[in-house]
């Protein structure tokens, strides 16, 4: 019955404003009360700040500034093995595995196509077909950075305006085709491993997501679809990333999205729906795929 109602609530209430009164909120100095706020978060989620490199609440302005701390030196490693891929994010598997043609698995009783998550994007969806997904769930009390599964040249960005449903277990098993209609920015990599794409999805009280290379994508939300393409990474303005770089945050948090072409990778075999997930730790194992890469040296 609880269910139902939160579910009534993700179709009736104002989710817009909502999240951008949470977003105005979030962003303001307010001393004592912002520490009060953050105290208050901590304890209800049970938030780990022995992690944080700055553990004390009220070492941070804003709650934004909480939300997004980094954390102390050394505190995900990142496994150096190059035919290793790394988690992206700490949080827990929504789903993973096979792409069924270009259907990915949501939840028992949906599934979604590649060419709606991509926004109509005929040519990038293509290259994924039969490919491998992982979804990522990352809850309040998570670390709300997103990093890099390996070493990637960012070809294209692009940010998708759509609803902005709460994002989790709940709304994932009852509400059809959920990562295609919510707000999402859409991260293309060329990589050692063929193409990856790494999606940052929005949901309500999501009051922004960034990159480490533009900024703030959202808001303004706007309404439209917006492309920027980048160089290759021998030419000026190239955006190249390490494994393990951060690539984006949110602030609060939501799900991303990894895709990965056919016969490229295998998925870590310890991975399945509901594990928890830690910054750094295998996510997969690159397939050999010989005469084919992107060098990243240059």
């Amino acid at each position: 019955m609880f269910d139902r109602f939160k579910l009534g609530l993700n179709h009736i209430l104002p989710k817009k404003g909502l999240t951008e009164l949470a977003g105005w909120g979030a962003s303001r100095r307010g001393g004592w009360l912002t520490k009060a706020v953050i105290d208050l978060f901590v304890w209800y989620y049970k938030v780990d700040m022995a992690e944080a490199s700055k553990p004390h609440t009220g070492s941070y302005r804003t709650f934004n500034d909480f939300f997004v701390r980094p954390l102390k030196e050394g505190a995900r490693p990142i496994d150096t093995d190059a035919s290793l891929l790394a988690l992206p994010a700490d949080g827990a598997i929504s789903q993973l595995g096979r792409i069924a043609g270009d259907q990915i698995f949501q939840a028992k009783g949906h599934t979604y196509s590649l060419q709606a998550l991509l926004a109509g994007n005929d040519d990038l969806a293509d290259q994924f077909h039969d490919g491998e997904f992982v979804t990522t769930y990352l809850a309040p009390r998570d670390y709300h950075r997103v990093h890099m599964p390996c070493n990637g040249i960012l070809r294209e960005m692009i940010y998708v305006p759509g609803d902005l449903y709460s994002v989790n277990p709940l709304t994932a098993r009852n509400i059809p085709n959920l990562f295609a209609r919510n707000e999402r920015v859409i991260c293309v990599f060329d990589t050692d491993h063929g193409p990856m794409v790494q999606i940052l999805v929005g949901a309500t009280i999501v009051g922004s997501i960034e990159t480490v290379w533009a900024g703030t994508i959202t808001p303004p939300r706007e309404g439209v679809i917006k492309r920027w393409r980048y160089p290759s990474a021998d030419h000026d303005g190239a955006v190249v990333l390490l494994k393990g770089q951060e690539m984006g945050r949110f602030k609060l948090g939501s799900t991303v999205i990894n895709l990965f072409a056919p016969n490229r990778v295998k998925l870590a075999e310890s991975l399945e729906a509901e594990s928890k997930t830690r910054l750094g730790q295998p996510l997969a194992i690159a397939l050999p795929q010989p005469g084919d890469s992107v060098s990243l040296s240059k």
